[in-house]
C-alpha cells in the first residue's frame, strides 16, 4: 500500500506549530498507517512570495498588516543581528531544528508544487491536511494547504484543520469554497470553521479534537526527560500576544505564591513588556523541553492553545488570557472556547483584573475532563480511520 502524505507547518519556530504536525504524524502510526510528512524546503521560497503578494495586495486591517511587519522584523534581526536577543533566539532555533531532525520522517525534496502534483499518484494513497491554523487567507492564497496539488484520484483529507479566524476576505472566500468542496473528508477544530464551511459549500463536516489531544499526558513522556529542567517550584508563562497586564497578572501571582516566573519570551516577535518581568528566562527550550516546562510547573499562564492543551492534559492549575480582543479579524479565541466547551471546563478564558485567591481556589474536576477528552479522543481517531479507508463519506 502507498504512503500517505501530510501536509502540515512542521518547520515553524512555534512549539504548538511542531507539537501538533508531530502528533498528526504519530496519530497515522498509532493507526497502523505508513507516512511521511511533504518535505517543503525545495518549494518554500514559492509559498513565501505567494504570501507576500498576498498581504501586499490584500485589504487588511491595519493590526493584522503590524502584526504581520512585527513578525517579519523579528526575523530579519534574528537571523541577522549578533545582539545578545538575536544570539539567544538562535540557540532556540537550533532546538528546534534538532526536534524537528530527530522525530519527522520527511519526503524526498520536491523542486515546485507542480513536481510534488506530477509524482502525487505514484508516492501517494492519500494526503492529509493538517492540523493549526492552516486555512489562513494568506495561506489559500499561497494554494499549498488547499490540497489544489492533489490529483482528483487520491484521497484528500483535512484533520483538525483551522482558518484561524472567523471570517475571511470576500475574494479568499471565493477560493475556499472551491477547494472546500473538493476534499472528499474535512473535519475542523472549532465551530467557527465547521460554520463557515457550512456556509460556503452547505457541507456539514464534523468537529475533532486538535491531535496533540489524541495522546495522553502519560504518552506525550515519551520524547521528554522525566527529570525536571527547573528544580524549584515555579510559575511558566508563555505569551505570545502583546499585553501588558498578562504579566502583571503573573507577577501578582508569583507575589501571592512566593514562586519565581519562568518565562519562553519573544517567539514571534520581540515583545517589549516580555523583558524584566520574570525571574528565568531560558531559551535552550525545544518542543520536548517546553512539555517538561508544562509538566512540572505549579502554575501555567498563557494565552496560548497548545500551553493551554498541555496544561490539561497535564492536570496543572492554568489561567488562559484572551490574546486578541473579540472582535480583531486575527482573534483566535475560538479556538479556546471550542476547547473548553468540548473538554467541559467552565473557568474559560480570564481576565487580568481577576482576583486571584479566588481563582487560586476555583479547582478544575480534572477526572470529568478526562473522561470528556477520551471520549473526543475515540471519536477523532474513527474520524480519521474512516477518512483513510475512504469507504463512505465523513460528513454529517
Amino acid at each position: 500500500m502507498k504512503k500517505v502524505a501530510i501536509v502540515s507547518c512542521y518547520f515553524q519556530k512555534n512549539y504548538g506549530s511542531a507539537l501538533q504536525a508531530l502528533a498528526t504524524q504519530m496519530a497515522l502510526d498509532k493507526l497502523g498507517v505508513d507516512n511521511e510528512t511533504i518535505d517543503i524546503s525545495g518549494f518554500n521560497n514559492e509559498l513565501k512570495r505567494a504570501k507576500i503578494r498576498y498581504f501586499i495586495k490584500a485589504a487588511l486591517t491595519s493590526d493584522i498588516l503590524i502584526h504581520k511587519f512585527g513578525m517579519a522584523k523579528n526575523l530579519v534581526i534574528k537571523k541577522f543581528s549578533k545582539n545578545e536577543y538575536a544570539v539567544s533566539c538562535q540557540k532556540r532555533n537550533k532546538m528546534f531544528e534538532e526536534f524537528v531532525k530527530n522525530n519527522f520522517r520527511l519526503s524526498e525534496v520536491y523542486a515546485s508544487k507542480e513536481e510534488l502534483s506530477q509524482k502525487c499518484s505514484e508516492n501517494y494513497s492519500a494526503v492529509l491536511v493538517g492540523s493549526d491554523q492552516l486555512w489562513l487567507p494568506a495561506n489559500i492564497a499561497a494554494d499549498y494547504y488547499t490540497l489544489n496539488f492533489a490529483p482528483e484520484n487520491i484521497n484528500s483529507i483535512a484533520y483538525s484543520t483551522s482558518f484561524g479566524m472567523s471570517v475571511l476576505p470576500k475574494n479568499i472566500e471565493n477560493k475556499a469554497r472551491i477547494f472546500l468542496k473538493k476534499i472528499k473528508h474535512i473535519g475542523v477544530r472549532e465551530q467557527t470553521g465547521q460554520h463557515m464551511i457550512k456556509k460556503l459549500t452547505d457541507r456539514n463536516v464534523p468537529i475533532v479534537c486538535d491531535p496533540t489531544l489524541l495522546f495522553t499526558g502519560e504518552e506525550w513522556l515519551n520524547m521528554q526527560k522525566e527529570e525536571a529542567i527547573i528544580k524549584e517550584p515555579y510559575i511558566l508563562c508563555y505569551f505570545l500576544g502583546n499585553n501588558p497586564p498578562h504579566r502583571d497578572f503573573a507577577k501578582r501571582l508569583r507575589d501571592k505564591t512566593g514562586h519565581k516566573i519562568v518565562a519562553l519570551l519573544h517567539l514571534d516577535e520581540f515583545v517589549k513588556c516580555d523583558e524584566n518581568y520574570a525571574d528565568i528566562t531560558p531559551y535552550d527550550i525545544g518542543p520536548a523541553e517546553f512539555l517538561n516546562l508544562i509538566r512540572n510547573a505549579e502554575y501555567v499562564c498563557t494565552d496560548s492553545f497548545h500551553c493551554t492543551v498541555f496544561s490539561i492534559l497535564y492536570r496543572k492549575d492554568f489561567f488562559t488570557f484572551r490574546r486578541y480582543a473579540g472582535k480583531t479579524k486575527q482573534s483566535t479565541n475560538s479556538r479556546l472556547d471550542t476547547l473548553f466547551s468540548l473538554t467541559s471546563i467552565d473557568t474559560g478564558l480570564i481576565r487580568e483584573n481577576e482576583d486571584i485567591s479566588a481563582l487560586i481556589n476555583k479547582k478544575i474536576d480534572y477526572n470529568k475532563v478526562h473522561k470528556r477528552i477520551d471520549s473526543l479522543r475515540q471519536e477523532s481517531l474513527k474520524y480519521l480511520k474512516t477518512a483513510l479507508e475512504d469507504r463512505e463519506s465523513t460528513d454529517l
